[in-house]
């Protein structure tokens, strides 16, 4: 909870004996960038992750709204477990998906062409799709309306709000969900929950960690479930360099 002026402390120095650590993507390793593709990812970036999985026995993951396909690229170089998809994909661990809902293609078609329907940036993904507003935020009751109706359309996937964007993923799946398979799994096992976010979409996970014994991280400004906050992805970096080091 934030405190009467509305401000979290920074959080404690992770502890690699016994915490596990659960990193969002955007927003918290790297800053938002104007398109999803323009992203920049430190040259470091990936050993940095390396290094601090092994110092934490292989507890580290990064959970992500991101296709799975698009975070083995940008963090070439790092081998550990990856979620992708909200939850609906994985790597290191058994894919909880097993089917895909139906309708995906024709789904992705109605949701492409909405966007260009009406100058928005469509993002396609392994699992869905979503429409961001970013350069035109007057737009954004059209782009609600229009997944929402879509989600009623196609009713395997739902309506995931993130920031200055909306996105259709596979229904019952989430980042909370998880954190809850990633931590049966050994390396994670009997470990406190660490998970760091900015957005909507990781407020679920957040107050996941914080109800199993560990804390969440809140990268940047707005309320949260998390007790902790950092400024932005640059001091969230910072933060994990800083673990790797003690």
């Amino acid at each position: 909870m934030d405190d009467f002026a509305g401000t979290k402390p920074a959080p404690p120095a992770l502890d690699p004996q016994k915490d596990a650590l659960f990193l969002d993507f955007d927003g918290c390793l790297l800053e938002i960038a104007p398109t999803p593709d323009a992203v920049q990812v430190p040259a470091d970036l990936p050993q940095l992750l390396t290094d601090l999985s092994e110092r934490l026995g292989g507890a580290l993951a990064i959970v992500s709204g991101r296709s799975l396909r698009e975070l083995t690229r940008f963090l070439a170089g790092y081998d550990g477990p990856m979620v992708g998809s909200h939850g609906a994909e994985a790597r290191g661990m058994t894919a909880p998906m097993e089917q895909m809902p139906d309708g995906l293609e024709a789904l992705q078609g109605e949701l492409a062409q909405f966007a260009s329907d009406q100058g928005l940036l469509y993002e396609d993904k392994s699992h869905g799709g979503a429409v961001h507003f970013r350069a035109h935020p007057e737009r954004q009751a059209q782009a609600e309306a229009f997944v929402q109706d879509l989600a009623h359309r196609y009713p395997g996937f739902a309506v995931q709000p993130a920031k200055m964007a909306y996105e259709l993923r596979p229904d019952g799946y989430s980042k909370d969900g998880a954190l809850a398979l990633l931590s049966a799994l050994p390396a994670f096992r009997d470990r406190a929950p660490v998970y760091a976010g900015d957005d909507t979409t990781d407020e679920p996970a957040l107050a996941w960690a914080e109800a199993h014994g560990g804390y969440g991280i809140k990268i940047g400004a707005g309320e949260s479930a998390a007790r902790f906050r950092l400024d932005a992805p640059q001091q969230m970096r910072d933060w994990l360099a800083s673990a790797r080091e003690d």
